[in-house]
């Protein structure tokens, strides 16, 4: 029987991954006018039953740790409050839609910046088109920081997310990203304290966040790269 897919993070070292979880690698496509548009899917592959992803960002064996960590002293130092998503969020009111809105989940993936922002497609989601977009660039959101609500049910409106991992590439800003996990894969702390299991969230691999073990985004300013 299959193991359930799990994370769980080390002290000042890797994100040790269970249950032979998918892995792929998942790059921004920008619209003709430069703007984030949607992702395309350019490696796949199938994860060991267990395996260490590298969270230092200085493995010569990236993604995986090859236990550069130990040699540069990384301080892994889980600093992200653990609070439930709906209770620390922003909620923004449209018509029809909700969005909720965890700013500093932001990976600055840019989708939110798709015509007149997602923030004002919420609040003009009475227009059907209006509403579409807003749902669309909410679910492209890597991080799960932007969240699409449905005002009448108080339903999310989420992308189908299977148990997933991918390594996000963004050619326009000429980075790697983080490590998108997907379809609520659980994320244990190294006190053994478990994340809020979500449909999107974001793990640093630079190892710079200001958020660990989630990402801020710091893999732009740093020019974070995994390629070899």
């Amino acid at each position: 029987m299959r193991e359930e897919p799990r994370i769980q993070i080390t002290k000042d070292g890797p994100y040790l991954v269970s249950g032979k979880v998918r892995l792929s690698r998942e790059t921004i496509i920008v619209d003709e006018n430069g703007v984030s548009d949607t992702w395309e899917e350019t490696e796949k592959s199938e994860t060991p039953e267990s395996c260490a992803l590298c969270r230092c960002g200085k493995s010569s064996n990236k993604p995986f740790c090859d236990g550069t960590h130990e040699k540069i002293d990384f301080d892994g130092t889980e600093t992200a409050q653990n609070e439930p998503y709906e209770r620390s969020s922003q909620a923004i009111q449209g018509p029809t839609l909700v969005l909720r809105d965890k700013a500093e989940l932001c990976v600055g993936a840019r989708f939110c910046d798709k015509g007149i922002g997602t923030w004002e497609l919420t609040k003009h989601s009475g227009v059907p088109l209006a509403k579409e977009m807003a749902i669309q660039t909410a679910g492209n959101c890597p991080s799960g920081r932007l969240v699409c609500y449905d005002k009448e049910t108080e339903k999310p409106i989420e992308p189908a997310c299977g148990e997933s991992i991918a390594l996000v590439e963004d050619p326009q800003e000429g980075v790697s990203g983080p490590l998108w996990v997907r379809g609520k894969i659980p994320v244990e702390s190294c006190k053994g304290k478990e994340y809020e299991p979500r449909n999107r969230v974001t793990l640093c691999r630079c190892g710079k966040s200001s958020n660990k073990p989630f990402c801020d985004g710091t893999h732009v300013t740093v020019k974070f790269s995994d390629k070899k």
